[in-house]
């Protein structure tokens, strides 16, 4: 008993000089290091959080003076009342064929219903018994009981359509290449885009935080530029190389510029650096090739040669949403990584139902509603005269009509659904170029025939297109009223570009 104290002051004398001896040991920078630190956490715990200022130099009177002068900013920038987006028209009735705008029965050339589906007595008597059958919408995502048996029809109907191994359906046309693309590629990841790409695909770009490289708009040499200037540069840190996706995006028909991407160059330009390529389908969906599967079918290239191709449904199939078709474990990965695929709730069932009977009966006739494109390029070939704005007729005939008028030029092949119409010469401001576009669309909607400008979000477009006025044609149109449409704008740009 008497020796346990001795013990316990003996342990206590040991513990110390180990302590004093870590102390002496221990670098000097390190002991500083400490004391900093507790001097700091000192410091924080009897410092305030803040200090109340109990005094002002300003007079009472002086704080009203500035309550008074005060102006809050306004949420949204000061507008003028002629803005385009303030004076807008109103269409009433579904717009097909002829459509009714402001009260006025006029021929439809502003809508992208290129096949005429829009209207078509299948198509509504088929949505009209789906919506009987399961009601209007799903109310949910795709997995989380969204998923309804026309989804999983519609999605093999497309796969065996385009001949391809699997198909998915977004809900949305906008949001479907634009949420492939961040399914694939991610931060550190390459890009190689064509300037003349669509909103969709700019939004795309930007949701998948990847490096982007723009090349000039179908200029291939551009391109191969570009991707040897990063094949030099992955020789450089060949690791690092080895773990980067490169990817190609370019569109099938270009919505902007309509003209057609070069798809046999851009393949040998994908073998040669290895890179994938995507390719957006939605003008050139029901459209181009024999039977309407799009650029790959214009070119007869191998569809399995393009990693993902994706299109929405909301033209030449005149339902809602869109798809991308491909391999089955390309397209499987969309299913868990595909944003718009995974949150948004999935198509109501009428509009799957919808399009399936427009795929029928695409695939019944496809010679009434389209001819191959190539023989409408070898029509044209040799021609020296304006570039057209046609139409593919049933009758598997284009109708070329020329827009003689000083003043206006056409831009656009001359198989495109919808081409644009731009001033030959800009009066240097934008603004006032849209006006007199607009006064040719007004001039032409009083005469019965409806146009519509191009629109834009200016301040977030890539690349901002040339004002212009798109003019849809559809194989609704009769040659007569092309003819009238022609002979309308002609009247206009003499009248207002004199």
């Amino acid at each position: 008993m008497i020796g346990e104290p001795t013990n316990f002051v003996h342990t206590a004398h040991v513990g110390s000089g180990d302590l004093f001896t870590g102390m002496n040991s221990a670098p000097a920078y390190h002991l500083i290091l400490e004391g900093i630190l507790i001097l700091w956490i000192i410091r924080l715990l009897f410092s305030k959080t803040y200090k109340l200022q109990d005094r002002s130099d300003l007079t009472e009177k002086e704080k009203e003076e500035l309550i008074e002068e005060w102006q809050p900013e306004p949420l949204v920038p000061p507008i003028s009342k002629d803005h385009p987006s303030l004076n807008y028209d109103v269409v009433t009735g579904p717009p097909s064929h002829k459509i009714i705008v402001n009260g006025k029965e006029c021929i439809n050339f502003a809508s992208f219903n290129f096949l005429g589906l829009l209207d078509n007595e299948r198509v509504k008597s088929k949505a009209l018994s789906s919506l009987k059958k399961y009601g209007v919408g799903t109310c949910g995502p795709r997995g989380f009981y969204g998923t309804f048996d026309v989804h999983l029809e519609l999605e093999e109907r497309l796969a065996k359509f385009m001949r391809t191994e699997e198909a998915i359906i977004y809900s949305y046309g906008f949001a479907t290449i634009a949420s492939a693309i961040p399914a694939y590629s991610k931060r550190g990841d390459i890009i190689f885009v064509d300037e003349a790409a669509c909103f969709s695909i700019q939004k795309g770009l930007q949701a998948s935080r990847s490096f982007i490289k723009y090349f000039k708009h179908n200029d291939m040499e551009d391109l191969e530029r570009l991707l040897k200037e990063q094949e030099i540069e992955d020789q450089k840190n060949p690791r690092k190389a080895r773990v980067i996706r490169r990817f190609i995006v370019v569109e099938g028909l270009y919505i902007n510029t309509a003209d057609i991407c070069p798809l046999p160059e851009l393949l040998k330009l994908k073998y040669k650096y290895k890179v994938r390529i995507f390719l957006e389908e939605s003008m050139s969906f029901g459209v181009l090739g024999e039977h309407g599967r799009g650029v790959t079918e214009h070119f007869g290239v191998n569809i399995d040669d393009i990693d993902l191709i994706s299109a929405n449904m909301e033209n030449a199939v005149a339902s809602i949403g869109g798809f991308c078709c491909g391999r089955s474990f390309v397209i499987d990965h969309q299913r868990l990584s595909g944003q718009g695929y995974c949150f948004s709730a999935s198509l109501p069932p009428m509009l799957a139902a919808a399009a399936i009977e427009a795929l029928n009966i695409m695939e019944e006739d496809p010679g009434s509603y389209r001819t191959s494109a190539n023989t409408s390029t070898k029509h044209y070939k040799g021609k020296s005269n304006l570039p057209p704005f046609s139409m593919k007729m049933k009758n598997q005939c284009y109708i070329k009509i020329n827009v003689m008028t000083p003043g206006l030029k056409v831009v656009g092949e001359p198989f495109a659904p919808a081409l644009h119409l731009q001033l030959e010469n800009s009066t240097g401001s934008r603004t006032n170029d849209l006006k007199l576009l607009r006064a040719i669309v007004d001039y032409s909607l009083d005469r019965q025939i409806a146009l519509t400008l191009a629109r834009y979000l200016e301040k977030e477009e890539r690349f901002l297109p040339p004002p212009s006025i798109r003019v849809v044609v559809t194989v609704e149109q009769t040659q007569e009223e092309i003819e009238k449409a022609a002979q309308c704008i002609q009247e206009a740009a003499l009248k207002i570009l004199k």
